[in-house]
C-alpha cells in the first residue's frame, strides 16, 4: 500500500508535463484564488458600479487633485468622457468631453493638471476636473506620460515630444521632441526604473532618460498600450509571445504556466486582433488581462471572456471568466482610502468587483479545479481504495474522480463524490483501477466561497503478470 497527500496546493501549469508536475499543481483553474499559502479559494463576485453609459466602456481612469481629498472617476464610452465625482456621484458628460468612440484614452498628471489624448482628438487638459481645454499647440497623441516636470507624448508617427518644465499645457516654450527611429510607428509610452519607455508596433523598445536615448535590442514591446499595469514599479504587458515583465532593461517573459492558452498548435489561443487591444489592470498585487475565450491544447477545456491572472507576490496563474467581459479596467483609491477594483463591459455598465459579493451581478460563478493523481508511477496499474479531500466545513463544492489511462477528455468518465459540507469527502472504492486519477472540484452557486485545503490517498498497485 503507497500513501499520498499534498496540502500545498500549486498553481495553473500547463506547460510541464502533466506526469512531471507536483500532485496538485492544477491543469484546470478557473475562478479560484489564491488565500492562504497553499490553499485556494473560490474568487468574489461583483455588483453594478453606477448607472450604464449606453455603449461599450473603452477606458476607466482617476484624477486625484494634490489635496488628497478631491478626485474624480472617469469612463469613456460612445465618444464621451464622462466623470464621477469622488467616485460614488453619477455619470456625467464632462464639458469639451467628446472625443475619438471606440479609442482608448490615456492621461497623465502633473501640476495639478490632467491632460488626456486617444490618437484622433486634440489633447485636452483640466484642472477643475469637470470640464477640458484643448492645449494649444499639443500634439495629437497616442501615449501621455509625466516625467522629469515635463509632460511627455508620443504622436501618431515616430515622434516623442514634451512640454515645457512645470507648465504640462505649455507646448511652445523650451518644449522639443526627437524622432524615435526603428520600424513601425509609436504604439506605447510608460516609465520603468525612473526612465520613460517608448514602443513601436514593430515590437522595438527605447529607454530616454531625458538626455540619452537607448536602443533596448528587443522586439517584445507590448501588442496593446491598454495591457500594461504595474505592480509597485514593475510593469506587466501583453504581448503575442506571452505576458511579459519589465524593470526598466530588458522584458522577462512570465507566463510560461499558461502559455498553451496564449498560443497553442491547435490555434486556439487567444484570437490574433485581441492582442491589439487587451485591457489589463493590477490590483492589490494581481495582474489581471481580459483575453477573451481560449482553448489550451493539453485538456481541450475552453474558458470564455477568460482573464489570465497572475498572482505576483506567490507566483502563481490561474484563470478568472466573467459573466460580462471586461473592455476596461481600473484600482483607485476611495474617499475612505480603500483600494477599490471596476470595470466596464460592451454594453456600457460598469462593475465593482470583490467584497462580499459572491456572484457575477446576480449569475452564479463557476469554479473549476482539476488536477491528476499517478502516485509517482504513472506506468503502474493501480487501485484506488481510499482518498480523502479537504474543505472548510459548509462548503458546497462537489469532488469528482475519473480513473483512466489517458488525458484525452472524451474518456474521462466521472464519478460524482457527492458534496463537501462537512469539510472532508471521504472515497472508498473496491475494484476500481487505473493508472492516472483525475480530480475534479466544482461548485457554481451564489452562495459562501468554499475553500480547498489539500488531499490524501492510498493506493495499492496491481502486479504485473
Amino acid at each position: 500500500m503507497a500513501k499520498g497527500r499534498n496540502y500545498n496546493i500549486g498553481q495553473l501549469n500547463l506547460k510541464i508535463s502533466p506526469l512531471l508536475l507536483k500532485e496538485g499543481d492544477l491543469i484546470r483553474c478557473v475562478n479560484m484564488e489564491g488565500d492562504q499559502v497553499g490553499a485556494l479559494k473560490k474568487r468574489p463576485g461583483y455588483a453594478t458600479y453606477l448607472s450604464s453609459l449606453g455603449a461599450q466602456v473603452d477606458s476607466l481612469w482617476s484624477f486625484q487633485l494634490d489635496n488628497g481629498t478631491q478626485f474624480w472617476n472617469y469612463a469613456a464610452a460612445g465618444g464621451s468622457i464622462f466623470y464621477s465625482t469622488q467616485g460614488t456621484g453619477a455619470w456625467t458628460i464632462c464639458g469639451n468631453g467628446t472625443m475619438t468612440s471606440g479609442t482608448p484614452i490615456f492621461n497623465a498628471v502633473s501640476e495639478n493638471t490632467m491632460l488626456i489624448c486617444d490618437g484622433g482628438s486634440a489633447t485636452r487638459h483640466t484642472t477643475d476636473g469637470t470640464s477640458f481645454t484643448n492645449t494649444t499647440v499639443a500634439p495629437i497623441a497616442r501615449g501621455i506620460q509625466p516625467y522629469q516636470n515635463r509632460i511627455y507624448a508620443i504622436g501618431t508617427a515616430s515622434t516623442l515630444f514634451w512640454s515645457n518644465v512645470g507648465t504640462p499645457t505649455d507646448w511652445t516654450n523650451d518644449s522639443s521632441s526627437i524622432n524615435i527611429p526603428g520600424p513601425g510607428r509609436l504604439h506605447s509610452l510608460f516609465k520603468a526604473s525612473d526612465r520613460l519607455i517608448s514602443t513601436k508596433n514593430s515590437g522595438v523598445m527605447y529607454r530616454w532618460d531625458g538626455y540619452n536615448l537607448y536602443d533596448l535590442a528587443t522586439n517584445l514591446g507590448p501588442s496593446a498600450p491598454q495591457s500594461i499595469a504595474a505592480v509597485e514599479d514593475y510593469k506587466f504587458y501583453l504581448n503575442r509571445m506571452g505576458v511579459f515583465g519589465f524593470n526598466g532593461n530588458m522584458p522577462e517573459l512570465v507566463s510560461n504556466p499558461v502559455e498553451k492558452q496564449i498560443y497553442n498548435d491547435a490555434g486556439e489561443g487567444i484570437i490574433g486582433t485581441t492582442f491589439d487591444n487587451a485591457p489589463a489592470v493590477s490590483h492589490l498585487y494581481d495582474y489581471y488581462v481580459s483575453v477573451g475565450t481560449v482553448t489550451d491544447d493539453l485538456t481541450d477545456e475552453t474558458v470564455s471572456n477568460c482573464i489570465l491572472k497572475y498572482n505576483y507576490q506567490l507566483d502563481r496563474w490561474g484563470n478568472y471568466t466573467f459573466a460580462n467581459r471586461p473592455t476596461s479596467w481600473l484600482s483607485y483609491k476611495d474617499a475612505s482610502g480603500s483600494q477599490q477594483l471596476i470595470f466596464g463591459d460592451s454594453t456600457g455598465q460598469c462593475y465593482t468587483y470583490g467584497g462580499t459579493q459572491t456572484s457575477d451581478n446576480t449569475a452564479s460563478i463557476n469554479a473549476v479545479m482539476e488536477f491528476v493523481i499517478h502516485a509517482n508511477s504513472p506506468e503502474t496499474e493501480k487501485e484506488w481504495p481510499y482518498c480523502w479531500f479537504f474543505f472548510n466545513p459548509g462548503a458546497q463544492a462537489h469532488v469528482q474522480v475519473a480513473p483512466t489511462n489517458t488525458f484525452t477528455k472524451g474518456k474521462k468518465k466521472w464519478i460524482d463524490l457527492g458534496d463537501v459540507k462537512d469539510g472532508v469527502v471521504e472515497f472508498r472504492s473496491s475494484g476500481l483501477t487505473s493508472r492516472l486519477l483525475h480530480v475534479k472540484i466544482s461548485e457554481s452557486s451564489r452562495g459562501a466561497r468554499f475553500h480547498f485545503f489539500g488531499f490524501s490517498y492510498d493506493t495499492r498497485p496491481i502486479e504485473r503478470l
